[in-house]
Protein backbone atom coordinates (compact mmCIF):
# COMPACT_ATOMS: atom_id res chain seq x y z
CA UNK A 1 0.00 0.00 0.00
CA UNK A 2 1.21 3.66 -0.74
CA UNK A 3 1.34 6.27 1.53
CA UNK A 4 -0.58 8.69 -0.92
CA UNK A 5 -3.50 6.17 -0.83
CA UNK A 6 -4.03 6.77 2.80
CA UNK A 7 -5.44 10.09 4.82
CA UNK A 8 -2.71 10.55 7.09
CA UNK A 9 -5.31 13.10 8.77
CA UNK A 10 -7.20 10.16 10.04
CA UNK A 11 -3.99 8.92 12.42
CA UNK A 12 -4.89 11.43 15.12
CA UNK A 13 -8.12 10.61 14.87
CA UNK A 14 -7.55 6.54 15.20
CA UNK A 15 -4.65 7.73 18.14
CA UNK A 16 -7.68 9.24 20.34
CA UNK A 17 -10.20 6.85 19.68
CA UNK A 18 -8.18 3.41 20.43
CA UNK A 19 -7.31 5.77 23.84
CA UNK A 20 -10.71 6.86 25.07
CA UNK A 21 -13.01 3.96 23.65
CA UNK A 22 -15.84 6.57 23.12
CA UNK A 23 -16.67 8.96 20.07
CA UNK A 24 -18.18 11.60 22.64
CA UNK A 25 -14.53 11.46 24.72
CA UNK A 26 -12.35 11.66 21.33
CA UNK A 27 -14.76 14.87 19.93
CA UNK A 28 -13.93 16.50 23.39
CA UNK A 29 -10.31 15.92 22.82
CA UNK A 30 -10.18 16.56 19.10
CA UNK A 31 -12.27 19.87 19.80
CA UNK A 32 -14.42 18.61 16.98
CA UNK A 33 -17.84 17.84 16.90
CA UNK A 34 -19.47 14.23 17.49
CA UNK A 35 -20.57 13.72 13.90
CA UNK A 36 -17.18 14.68 12.59
CA UNK A 37 -15.57 12.06 14.49
CA UNK A 38 -18.25 9.32 13.56
CA UNK A 39 -17.49 9.94 9.45
CA UNK A 40 -13.85 9.36 10.57
CA UNK A 41 -14.16 6.05 12.07
CA UNK A 42 -16.76 5.05 9.45
CA UNK A 43 -13.88 5.96 7.09
CA UNK A 44 -11.56 3.97 9.42
CA UNK A 45 -13.75 0.87 9.52
CA UNK A 46 -13.80 0.76 5.75
CA UNK A 47 -9.91 1.05 5.85
CA UNK A 48 -9.43 -1.78 8.31
CA UNK A 49 -12.33 -4.03 7.41
CA UNK A 50 -13.07 -3.69 10.91
CA UNK A 51 -15.69 -2.27 13.58
CA UNK A 52 -12.69 -0.89 15.56
CA UNK A 53 -15.12 -0.30 18.62
CA UNK A 54 -18.06 -2.55 19.18
CA UNK A 55 -20.76 -1.98 22.08
CA UNK A 56 -20.82 -3.96 25.10
CA UNK A 57 -23.59 -2.94 26.94
CA UNK A 58 -23.34 1.13 27.86
CA UNK A 59 -20.48 1.28 26.63
CA UNK A 60 -17.35 0.67 23.89
CA UNK A 61 -14.59 -1.67 23.85
CA UNK A 62 -11.48 -2.37 21.37
CA UNK A 63 -11.80 -4.94 18.91
CA UNK A 64 -8.71 -7.57 19.01
CA UNK A 65 -7.44 -5.82 15.81
CA UNK A 66 -7.72 -2.62 17.71
CA UNK A 67 -6.01 -3.84 20.47
CA UNK A 68 -3.12 -4.52 18.20
CA UNK A 69 -3.76 -1.18 16.16
CA UNK A 70 -3.44 0.72 19.80
CA UNK A 71 0.36 0.68 20.49
CA UNK A 72 1.27 1.25 16.77
CA UNK A 73 -0.89 4.02 16.29
CA UNK A 74 0.72 5.86 19.05
CA UNK A 75 4.20 4.91 18.36
CA UNK A 76 3.32 6.12 14.72
CA UNK A 77 1.81 9.90 16.00
CA UNK A 78 5.08 9.64 18.14
CA UNK A 79 7.36 9.38 14.91
CA UNK A 80 5.37 12.13 13.06
CA UNK A 81 5.55 14.57 15.77
CA UNK A 82 9.31 13.90 16.07
CA UNK A 83 9.81 14.49 12.17
CA UNK A 84 7.94 18.04 12.93
CA UNK A 85 9.53 18.85 15.32
CA UNK A 86 12.97 18.37 13.42
CA UNK A 87 14.65 22.13 12.69
CA UNK A 88 18.11 23.56 11.47
CA UNK A 89 18.37 24.94 14.51
CA UNK A 90 17.47 24.68 18.31
CA UNK A 91 17.43 27.65 20.87
CA UNK A 92 16.77 26.07 24.01
CA UNK A 93 16.25 29.78 25.54
CA UNK A 94 13.08 29.95 23.34
CA UNK A 95 12.12 26.31 22.30
CA UNK A 96 8.88 24.43 23.92
CA UNK A 97 10.44 21.21 23.95
CA UNK A 98 9.96 17.46 25.54
CA UNK A 99 12.76 15.04 25.97
CA UNK A 100 12.37 11.48 27.33
CA UNK A 101 14.62 9.69 28.79
CA UNK A 102 14.46 6.20 30.11
CA UNK A 103 16.72 5.34 32.73
CA UNK A 104 16.54 3.45 36.47
CA UNK A 105 15.06 5.26 39.34
CA UNK A 106 18.57 5.79 40.84
CA UNK A 107 19.81 7.53 37.75
CA UNK A 108 16.53 9.98 37.69
CA UNK A 109 17.23 10.41 41.33
CA UNK A 110 21.08 11.63 40.77
CA UNK A 111 20.50 12.88 37.10
CA UNK A 112 17.50 15.32 38.25
CA UNK A 113 19.17 16.62 41.74
CA UNK A 114 22.41 17.71 39.66
CA UNK A 115 19.92 18.87 36.36
CA UNK A 116 18.26 21.17 38.83
CA UNK A 117 19.41 24.81 38.14
CA UNK A 118 20.81 23.76 34.71
CA UNK A 119 17.74 22.99 32.57
CA UNK A 120 15.47 26.18 33.91
CA UNK A 121 18.47 28.76 33.29
CA UNK A 122 19.14 27.38 30.00
CA UNK A 123 16.13 26.37 28.80
CA UNK A 124 12.97 27.50 30.66
CA UNK A 125 10.47 25.82 28.17
CA UNK A 126 11.94 22.69 27.92
CA UNK A 127 10.53 19.54 30.03
CA UNK A 128 12.59 16.47 31.18
CA UNK A 129 10.56 13.42 31.74
CA UNK A 130 12.15 10.55 32.80
CA UNK A 131 10.94 6.91 32.87
CA UNK A 132 11.68 3.67 34.59
CA UNK A 133 13.10 1.56 31.72
CA UNK A 134 12.24 -2.32 31.65
CA UNK A 135 13.95 -5.38 31.08
CA UNK A 136 12.27 -5.41 27.71
CA UNK A 137 13.17 -1.70 27.26
CA UNK A 138 17.21 -3.05 27.40
CA UNK A 139 16.62 -6.22 25.53
CA UNK A 140 14.43 -4.28 22.55
CA UNK A 141 16.38 -1.34 22.75
CA UNK A 142 17.58 -0.91 18.93
CA UNK A 143 13.44 -0.64 18.71
CA UNK A 144 12.60 1.19 21.94
CA UNK A 145 15.30 3.83 21.69
CA UNK A 146 13.83 4.59 18.31
CA UNK A 147 10.76 6.00 20.32
CA UNK A 148 12.53 8.25 23.47
CA UNK A 149 14.95 10.22 23.53
CA UNK A 150 18.14 8.20 24.91
CA UNK A 151 18.12 5.53 27.68
CA UNK A 152 21.06 5.85 30.65
CA UNK A 153 22.62 2.38 31.33
CA UNK A 154 26.08 1.45 32.71
CA UNK A 155 27.95 0.18 30.30
CA UNK A 156 27.36 -4.07 29.60
CA UNK A 157 24.25 -3.96 28.90
CA UNK A 158 24.16 -2.23 25.69
CA UNK A 159 26.57 -2.25 22.03
CA UNK A 160 26.38 -0.83 18.84
CA UNK A 161 24.72 2.09 20.03
CA UNK A 162 26.26 5.83 20.11
CA UNK A 163 26.87 7.07 23.60
CA UNK A 164 28.41 9.64 25.74
CA UNK A 165 30.10 9.02 29.01
CA UNK A 166 28.40 11.15 32.26
CA UNK A 167 29.70 10.13 35.64
CA UNK A 168 31.11 6.92 37.40
CA UNK A 169 29.86 5.40 40.57
CA UNK A 170 31.08 2.56 42.67
CA UNK A 171 28.93 -0.05 45.33
CA UNK A 172 28.03 -0.07 48.77
CA UNK A 173 26.41 -2.71 51.05
CA UNK A 174 22.74 -1.14 52.56
CA UNK A 175 22.01 -2.93 55.89
CA UNK A 176 19.38 -2.49 58.56
CA UNK A 177 20.76 0.03 61.24
CA UNK A 178 19.11 -2.23 63.89
CA UNK A 179 20.94 -5.39 62.95
CA UNK A 180 22.93 -6.95 65.55
CA UNK A 181 24.18 -9.53 63.10
CA UNK A 182 26.52 -7.00 61.39
CA UNK A 183 29.59 -4.68 63.38
CA UNK A 184 31.05 -1.67 61.78
CA UNK A 185 32.53 -4.39 58.82
CA UNK A 186 31.36 -7.05 56.30
CA UNK A 187 32.97 -10.07 55.31
CA UNK A 188 32.26 -12.48 52.47
CA UNK A 189 31.42 -15.29 55.23
CA UNK A 190 28.55 -12.97 56.18
CA UNK A 191 27.42 -11.97 52.69
CA UNK A 192 27.15 -15.70 51.98
CA UNK A 193 25.04 -16.14 55.85
CA UNK A 194 22.47 -13.12 55.13
CA UNK A 195 19.34 -13.09 53.20
CA UNK A 196 19.90 -10.29 50.30
CA UNK A 197 17.56 -8.04 48.41
CA UNK A 198 18.42 -7.61 44.82
CA UNK A 199 17.45 -5.50 42.30
CA UNK A 200 17.22 -6.49 38.83
CA UNK A 201 17.72 -10.39 39.47
CA UNK A 202 17.13 -11.97 36.05
CA UNK A 203 19.72 -13.16 32.82
CA UNK A 204 19.75 -10.04 31.33
CA UNK A 205 18.64 -7.77 34.57
CA UNK A 206 21.63 -7.30 36.83
CA UNK A 207 23.71 -5.29 39.27
CA UNK A 208 27.49 -5.06 38.39
CA UNK A 209 27.98 -6.01 41.45
CA UNK A 210 25.69 -8.25 42.45
CA UNK A 211 26.96 -10.42 39.16
CA UNK A 212 30.72 -10.10 40.60
CA UNK A 213 29.36 -11.91 43.67
CA UNK A 214 28.21 -14.28 42.11
CA UNK A 215 32.02 -14.70 40.31
CA UNK A 216 34.00 -14.78 43.24
CA UNK A 217 31.34 -17.96 44.56
CA UNK A 218 29.18 -16.48 46.88
CA UNK A 219 26.10 -17.13 45.94
CA UNK A 220 23.40 -14.97 47.48
CA UNK A 221 20.67 -16.26 49.32
CA UNK A 222 17.94 -13.94 47.49
CA UNK A 223 14.90 -13.22 49.69
CA UNK A 224 13.64 -10.56 47.83
CA UNK A 225 13.19 -8.90 44.24
CA UNK A 226 12.51 -5.48 43.82
CA UNK A 227 13.71 -3.57 40.47
CA UNK A 228 13.89 -0.67 42.38
CA UNK A 229 17.02 0.82 44.52
CA UNK A 230 14.89 3.82 46.10
CA UNK A 231 12.61 0.87 47.48
CA UNK A 232 15.54 -0.80 49.19
CA UNK A 233 15.42 0.66 52.25
CA UNK A 234 11.83 -0.59 52.98
CA UNK A 235 12.85 -3.96 52.32
CA UNK A 236 16.04 -3.59 54.22
CA UNK A 237 14.72 -1.80 57.63
CA UNK A 238 14.31 -3.85 60.40
CA UNK A 239 15.47 -7.18 59.02
CA UNK A 240 19.04 -9.12 58.51
CA UNK A 241 18.47 -8.40 54.87
CA UNK A 242 21.52 -6.59 53.17
CA UNK A 243 21.68 -4.72 49.17
CA UNK A 244 23.88 -3.84 46.92
CA UNK A 245 23.42 0.16 45.94
CA UNK A 246 25.13 3.01 44.95
CA UNK A 247 27.16 5.17 46.41
CA UNK A 248 25.54 8.43 45.29
CA UNK A 249 21.92 6.44 46.27
CA UNK A 250 23.42 5.41 49.40
CA UNK A 251 23.85 9.20 51.19
CA UNK A 252 20.27 9.90 50.30
CA UNK A 253 19.00 6.77 51.30
CA UNK A 254 20.55 6.35 55.04
CA UNK A 255 19.63 9.91 56.08
CA UNK A 256 16.06 8.63 57.79
CA UNK A 257 18.67 6.49 59.87
CA UNK A 258 16.81 3.26 59.17
CA UNK A 259 19.66 1.98 57.04
CA UNK A 260 23.45 2.42 57.11
CA UNK A 261 25.93 1.83 54.30
CA UNK A 262 29.30 -0.35 54.75
CA UNK A 263 32.02 -1.25 52.23
CA UNK A 264 31.71 -3.93 50.35
CA UNK A 265 34.10 -6.44 51.69
CA UNK A 266 35.32 -7.22 47.77
CA UNK A 267 36.51 -4.77 45.29
CA UNK A 268 33.06 -4.13 43.73
CA UNK A 269 33.66 -3.24 40.37
CA UNK A 270 32.57 0.67 39.58
CA UNK A 271 29.76 1.19 37.21
CA UNK A 272 30.06 4.36 34.52
CA UNK A 273 27.06 5.86 33.51
CA UNK A 274 26.14 6.60 29.64
CA UNK A 275 23.16 8.19 27.91
CA UNK A 276 23.16 6.26 24.75
CA UNK A 277 20.82 7.51 22.00
CA UNK A 278 19.09 6.17 18.25
CA UNK A 279 21.96 6.96 15.46
CA UNK A 280 19.38 8.94 13.58
CA UNK A 281 19.64 11.68 16.16
CA UNK A 282 23.50 11.63 15.68
CA UNK A 283 23.45 15.72 14.08
CA UNK A 284 19.92 16.74 15.58
CA UNK A 285 20.61 20.07 17.11
CA UNK A 286 18.24 19.45 20.12
CA UNK A 287 19.44 16.24 20.64
CA UNK A 288 22.83 17.86 20.53
CA UNK A 289 21.91 20.18 23.06
CA UNK A 290 20.75 17.52 25.05
CA UNK A 291 23.52 15.92 25.22
CA UNK A 292 25.47 18.55 25.91
CA UNK A 293 23.23 19.36 28.97
CA UNK A 294 23.76 16.05 30.66
CA UNK A 295 27.17 15.64 30.13
CA UNK A 296 27.30 18.91 31.60
CA UNK A 297 25.30 17.54 34.40
CA UNK A 298 27.73 14.48 34.61
CA UNK A 299 30.45 16.40 34.84
CA UNK A 300 29.08 18.19 37.87
CA UNK A 301 28.65 15.35 39.97
CA UNK A 302 31.99 14.12 39.06
CA UNK A 303 33.61 17.66 39.93
CA UNK A 304 31.50 17.28 43.48
CA UNK A 305 33.38 13.90 44.28
CA UNK A 306 32.38 10.36 44.67
CA UNK A 307 29.97 9.95 48.07
CA UNK A 308 31.81 9.96 51.50
CA UNK A 309 33.32 6.18 51.83
CA UNK A 310 31.82 4.14 55.07
CA UNK A 311 33.10 4.03 57.74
Amino acid sequence: MELPNVDLNLLRTLDVLLQEASVTRASQRLQVSQPAVSLALAKLRRHFGDDLLRRAGNHYELTPLAVQLKERTSLAMLGARRVFEAAPAFDPTAERREFTLLCSDYAAAVLSEALQDLSFTRAPGVVLRFERHTTADIDHAVERIRTVDGIVLPHGFLSNLPYTELYTDDWVCLIATANTRVGDSLTMELLAELSWVFTYHGPTAFTPAGRQLQLLGVEPRVQVVIDSFLALPFAIAGTDRVGLVQRRLARKLTAAGDVRALECPFDAVAIAEALWWHPMYERDPAHIWLRALLTDAGSRLMTSGPATRST
